[in-house]
């Protein structure tokens, strides 16, 4: 699709306008968060488990309620759910400003562990919160968009996200927390807000009211539907498998960027724009490179790259490397999302795809926590043994060995 082509899309549907504007405020409060929380874990402690502790409760909420959540997407009106969403977010937020307030002297001492557990409390309300409001998005896209039109909206929609939530969130939020710690949650509860308004004011088409059931009967039905497609699992069980290793990566992330490659918020900020830079090229030719090639030819060259950026950053100390590697990182992961995902959105009929979807991403998302546990874990178990260097590089090689083998099994059983 041209350019202008693609324009044409936002400029003639006021309803998806507004569902890009709503989500560029939203991914720009959650591009700023990626790197406020974890580097305001890092001012209170430097112990790995500890830092890992609050990435767990940030997407634990994806194992516990991504189905539960759907059933609930299925029933409700999604505009309303992430518009209440987003409002919920933005109150979280402050509700970490005020956790700041409290103990405005960092690093602390006797009060770390309380202190990490009240972030991690926040941070896992924020995470519930996120699952609602994804889900609801993914599944509201198709009722506003024409289906032969769902890859280059999905492509708009994550170039959106990452421009915002990448490329300009985390060194925003750089140069905000070098100003004052409390700045950048400051400015991420205003975004939630933008969002939430944003979001209300879609104008949806009529939908039919489902029929009501017990919640059990309903996640049954989903699931159900989902396990004859037995394609649909095998690609989610890759998903979650795929998300443990990228989030044991991003997880170990802030300390190697300090104790490694020297740098601060600010740089530390940049380093993430380079892997948001990949995203947006890819956003933005990814439907047409799976035009071209073909859906399940752009998965497999996804996973093709996937191995190549944890290896690189494993045997580097250059800033310069890990930002080429990050940008690899995204592009393979950016064209595996939008194939994926509008396959999906195809694939599943509407007055399923909440449950469906949830499910889906209970695969696929319910690992993120696991592997946020592990890269912490694998860091401090090794550290004894290994030295502090070659355990905040030890993730990064055992990712490698993972999405190699990934890579090897989708390339004989994936069939899009």
């Amino acid at each position: 699709m041209t350019p202008s082509a693609r324009m044409a899309l936002i400029r003639t549907n006021p309803a998806f306008r507004l569902l890009l504007s709503a989500s560029a405020a939203s991914n720009l409060a959650d591009g700023i968060a990626a790197l406020a929380l974890p580097w305001l874990a890092t001012l209170v402690t430097r112990d790995p488990a500890l830092i890992a502790l609050v990435a767990f409760a940030s997407r634990l909420p994806w194992l516990l309620f991504s189905v539960p959540v759907g059933v609930l997407v299925d029933r409700r009106d999604r505009r309303r759910l992430m518009a209440q969403a987003d409002a919920l977010r933005m109150v979280l937020t402050l509700g970490i400003v005020g956790l700041i307030a409290a103990a405005p002297a960092l690093p602390l001492t006797q009060e770390t562990p309380r202190y990490v557990l009240g972030l991690a409390a926040l941070a896992f309300l924020l995470g519930a919160a996120e699952v609602v409001r994804d889900n609801a998005a993914q599944t509201l896209l198709p009722a506003l968009v024409d289906r032969d039109r769902l890859e280059d909206a999905n492509g708009q929609l994550w170039s959106m996200e990452q421009v915002m939530g990448a490329f300009v969130g985390p060194p925003l939020a750089g140069l905000l927390i070098a100003l004052a710690v409390p700045a950048p949650f400051l400015l991420d509860a205003a975004a939630f807000a933008l969002a939430a308004c944003l979001v209300w004011m879609i104008a949806l088409p009529p939908r039919a009211a489902p029929v009501r059931r017990s919640v059990v009967a309903e996640m049954a039905e989903g699931w159900r539907w989902m396990r004859g497609e037995r394609m649909l699992v095998r690609v989610a069980v890759m998903l979650g498998l795929l998300n443990f290793l990228a989030t044991a990566m991003v997880t170990v992330l802030v300390l190697f960027s300090q104790e490694i490659l020297g740098l601060g918020a600010t740089g530390h900020g940049v380093l993430l724009t380079a892997g948001a830079a990949g995203a947006v090229i890819a956003g933005v030719w990814g439907p047409r490179l799976a035009a071209r090639i073909g859906a399940r030819r752009a998965v497999i060259l996804a996973l093709v790259l996937m191995p190549f950026p944890p290896l690189a950053i494993a045997l580097t100390a250059s800033p310069v490397v890990v930002a080429l590697a990050l940008f690899a990182e995204t592009v393979a992961g950016m064209i595996w999302n939008i194939v994926t995902v509008s396959w999906r959105q195809r694939l599943i009929p509407d007055a399923l795809l909440g449950r469906v979807n949830a499910i889906y991403r209970f695969f696929g998302w319910g690992m993120m926590p696991l592997g946020a546990l592990a890269g912490g874990w694998i860091v401090a178990l090794a550290e004894p043994g290994l030295g502090r260097e070659v355990a905040l590089r030890l993730p990064y090689l055992l990712s490698f060995a993972g999405f190699a083998m990934l890579f090897l099994y989708g390339r004989r059983r994936l069939a899009l």
